[in-house]
């Protein structure tokens, strides 16, 4: 039923559904809870869907190329938290790590430098050492792994004179 109490057709789902992902990419997983707010049976939102694949409304490689390319650029993530969004969304491992594998490889790191000296001009600390530990909490919550902050924080000469013993 819509909200005015009416029955939804098949139709009139796929209508929906097509001019949602006509406005921007979905992923067939938020197709499909949409759909099943609109307390569809489970076939049918199926077969809306499989629909809306083959008419190329869906195309699960076209959003996480996307997914990436944005997350990347606007939000600054790392490739694990994208990863880790992805996965949320349903998608196959295996089909995020194709699409990743055909990315540049840099682009992760030219991310990670302009936050990380950004965001060490305001951490507060009382020793070098605990401003480096926020900094690299901060990193890492960002989805970069630590090889990724540590190579950074050296090209940012932060650091320099860590020693893991301290």
């Amino acid at each position: 039923m819509d909200k005015k109490g009416g029955f939804i057709t098949e139709e009139m789902a796929y209508a929906r559904m097509a001019r949602v992902c006509s406005q921007k990419e979905c992923a067939p997983f938020d197709i499909a809870r949409k759909l099943k707010k609109m307390d569809l049976p489970e076939p049918l939102a199926g077969r809306i869907i499989e629909r809306l694949k083959k008419e190329k409304y869906l195309d699960e490689k076209r959003f996480i190329r996307s997914y990436i390319h944005d997350k990347l650029h606007f939000n600054k993530w790392g490739k694990k938290k994208i990863i880790l969004f992805l996965k949320q969304k349903q998608f196959p491992p295996e089909l995020i790590e194709k699409v990743f594998s055909e990315l540049p490889g840099e682009s992760f790191g030219e991310s990670l430098q302009p936050v990380l000296e950004k965001k060490w001009k305001s951490i507060k600390g009382e020793s070098d050492y605990e401003k480096r530990g926020k900094l690299i909490r901060y990193a890492l919550g960002r989805g970069f792994s630590m090889d990724e902050v540590m190579a950074c924080m050296q090209k940012m000469k932060i650091g320099e004179s860590f020693d893991e013993t301290e």
